[in-house]
């Protein structure tokens, strides 16, 4: 049988105020051991560590704990929650904290019983998850990747200085997600922006892509509207729930894979940075802010449509006495003040890249697709224009 697409997603979404009360119904489901997956201090600080130990507890879970995951996870956190797992006997793995946290424990997943070596089976070759994989489920502090409705995993190898993103099948999918937009108040103004951007960049991801003029493009650029609007709502005001919530769920639709059906999709952008942030360790989002300028004015030519149309529908250019040109690049120059407006960097220097690394990274960024098939050398003329 033909078709265009096939949509599913597993994953049950608790979202809002109130969420974090379906926790102990849901854990009933599971096993007696849990892995507890998070980050640094953040979720200390808040006190949402102590109310989610308090909730395992209560439903009688033994609690394992990995702590100390880093915004960019590596792989050797990987093997030491795959070491975890399997020494405990761990049932399900509770991710708490942002995108990073969730892409780690996907990884420990489908890694803890992995009889060949994990990051070549999953990572390089991209072959079947044919092993048993542990059940995961998040509780979101940071919204941005969208990994708490994805099969999505970043992880990088810093013995090998590769950053590699792989998308699993949806039996790695989390489960369910909590998401609580007040958890993300705590979140400094540099992580709520770059998470921010990371949002915008997938979505443009699967808007610049081919297959146009379809119902997806139609949705990519509401959800874009309100990220928009709601993103200078967040800046006025950080804890304006209203916007932080239309913020989180731009988030989940930007990456639930509803925004990419019909499309072909061009993750060249999120490629190069994966490689910037494997020498640089800068933010996803940051690094995004500093490519996409430059790599879609290399582009636009061979999608010049869209770009007109990006302009025109998401940020209500007049296009009617502008040349072709003139109307996609103003649709870029509007994206690049909307990058200056949220704060982020604009260039590499500023989040550590040397002049050395560039061939470097251009050298071993893996190539996407969309309206043009990039090369390492178009690649290395696109960073210089970062740097």
């Amino acid at each position: 049988m033909k078709f265009d697409f096939m949509y599913y997603n597993p994953t049950k979404i608790y979202f809002g105020r109130n969420a974090m009360d379906n926790l102990a119904e849901e854990l009933s489901g599971y096993g007696d051991t849990v892995l507890l997956a998070y980050g640094k201090s953040a979720i200390k600080r808040i006190g949402l560590y102590d109310k989610v130990v308090d909730i395992l507890k209560a439903c009688g879970k033994t609690i394992v704990e990995l702590e100390g995951i880093k915004p960019n996870p590596s792989y050797a956190q990987v093997m030491e929650g795959a070491r975890l797992v399997r020494e405990n006997h761990v049932q399900l793995i509770l991710a708490v904290g942002g995108g990073s946290v969730v892409d780690c424990a996907k990884a420990i997943s489908v890694a803890a019983y992995c009889e060949e070596e994990p990051w070549e089976k999953y990572w390089i070759r991209e072959e079947a998850v044919e092993n048993p994989i542990v059940p995961v489920a998040s509780i979101l502090t940071m919204t941005g990747t969208g990994s708490e409705m994805n099969g999505g995993s970043v992880i990088t190898n810093e013995e090998q200085m590769l950053k590699m993103g792989r998308v699993f099948p949806a039996e790695v999918y989390p489960r369910f997600s909590i998401l609580n937009p007040e958890y993300t108040y705590s979140v400094p103004k540099y992580q709520m922006v770059s998470g921010i951007y990371d949002i915008f960049q997938h979505l443009l991801e699967q808007y610049f892509s081919g297959d146009d003029d379809n119902t997806t493009d139609y949705l990519i650029e509401g959800v874009l509207a309100s990220l928009i609007g709601s993103a200078r709502a967040a800046l006025r005001d950080p804890e304006d729930y209203e916007a932080r919530s239309n913020i989180m769920w731009c988030a989940t639709l930007g990456l639930n894979t509803i925004t990419g059906l019909s499309k072909a999709q061009d993750w060249e952008v999120h490629m190069i940075e994966h490689q910037i942030g494997a020498y640089t360790d800068c933010a996803h989002g940051a690094g995004l802010a500093i490519t996409a300028i430059p790599y879609y004015k290399y582009i636009w030519p061979f999608g010049a449509e869209k770009f007109v149309r990006f302009a025109k529908n998401v940020w209500g250019i007049d296009v009617s006495s502008l040349t072709q040109e003139e109307a996609a690049l103003a649709g870029i120059e509007k994206l690049s003040d909307f990058i200056k407006e949220l704060g982020l960097p604009t260039t590499l220097r500023e989040v550590g890249t040397t002049e050395e690394m560039l061939p470097l990274i251009a050298e071993s960024t893996v190539l996407g697709g969309g309206y043009k098939q990039m090369t390492p050398p178009e690649i290395l003329e696109i960073l210089k224009a970062c740097y």
